[in-house]
């Protein structure tokens, strides 16, 4: 594969075939100071915490395992985490043991029936407040002016809770996605060592950066992660420096720690477990805990303890 004619058809800006991206997000813009509502600002101080989205607009490129893992790899080293499911297919709610049918998730919460404290669940691997499919009719059901700011404005009442939230989105740019973005202060974006991969995060970056301008001036992007990695392969080598490339271009860097591909990875959620105590010895869990290291050393939230 030649790299440089590989990037080439890579567009890191506006994406033709994503033509309805910019109108959708004009609208939803403005459309508080349209109304003459002003977005609800409760919960400000939640850019005191760390609040990391795990994002990307394709699916099976690990955002679930990845969520699971790092959060309950925070919770093994002493750490108050609380993981968010924004996906309606509510796969880390099972990956964590968590009960969606006849108890309160995010969906309730987000419509406003139930207090964030209720829908909360205690599970061994962390805090989660769950999801299921009825989380699908979100872009429907949140129509109100300011509706990007309803996970912000939950999330107020636990703001001090909490070392670290994370949050596991579904794979499109929606009005959950949204939301997620406007109450974080750091997004990861893993991606597996694919082309079509690398094309998704150009449109990635136009969500990005409009929720920047508009709702969430404070959000970055920690690095992009690779996952179902294997490095003896050409074509992982040779996306790996296209995704440096890209990185660049996204004002990050590609994460040092890379994520083996592991069978662990995919029976830990029959157990309820994250791979870290599934399989601790697996190449995916010592590839987590490497990520985790070097998330600490950037630096903690405030309030927490030093390693």
């Amino acid at each position: 594969m030649d790299i440089t004619d590989t990037l080439g058809s890579i567009n890191i800006g506006y994406d033709p075939s994503c033509r309805y991206a910019a109108p959708y997000f004009f609208i939803i813009g403005f459309m508080p100071f349209l109304s003459g509502v002003k977005p609800n600002r409760k919960g400000m101080n939640l850019y005191m915490k760390k609040i990391t989205v795990i994002t990307n607009q394709k699916g099976g490129v690990g955002k679930t395992t990845t969520t699971c893992s790092m959060a309950g790899g925070l919770s093994m080293r002493g750490y108050k985490v609380l993981a968010i499911d924004l996906d309606p297919q509510g796969n880390l709610s099972f990956s964590v043991g968590a009960e969606t049918d006849d108890s309160p998730t995010v969906y309730e919460v987000m419509k406003g029936q139930v207090p964030i404290r209720d829908a909360i669940q205690q599970t061994k691997t962390c805090d989660i407040l769950p999801s299921n499919i009825l989380l699908s009719g979100a872009e429907l059901e949140f129509n109100r002016p300011g509706r990007e700011h309803i996970l912000k404005e939950a999330m107020g009442d636990i703001a001090d809770e909490y070392d670290y939230v994370f949050i596991d989105t579904p794979p499109a740019l929606s009005i959950l996605t949204v939301n997620a973005y406007t109450v974080a202060n750091s997004i990861i974006i893993p991606m597996v060592p694919e082309i079509l991969s690398l094309q998704g995060i150009s449109q990635l970056k136009e969500t990005i950066d409009t929720v920047r301008k508009y709702y969430n001036h404070s959000l970055t992007i920690e690095g992009i992660l690779l996952t179902k990695y294997n490095n003896r392969t050409n074509l992982t080598r040779d996306v790996e420096d296209l995704a440096k490339i890209v990185a660049r271009q996204l004002n990050t860097s590609v994460l040092n720690a890379k994520i083996r591909t592991s069978v662990s990875v995919a029976e830990a959620p029959a157990h309820c477990e994250s791979v870290l105590t599934f399989a601790p010895h697996a190449a995916a869990a010592k590839d987590y805990k490497s990520l985790i290291d070097e998330l600490l050393k950037r630096g903690e939230p405030n309030g927490t303890k030093e390693q």
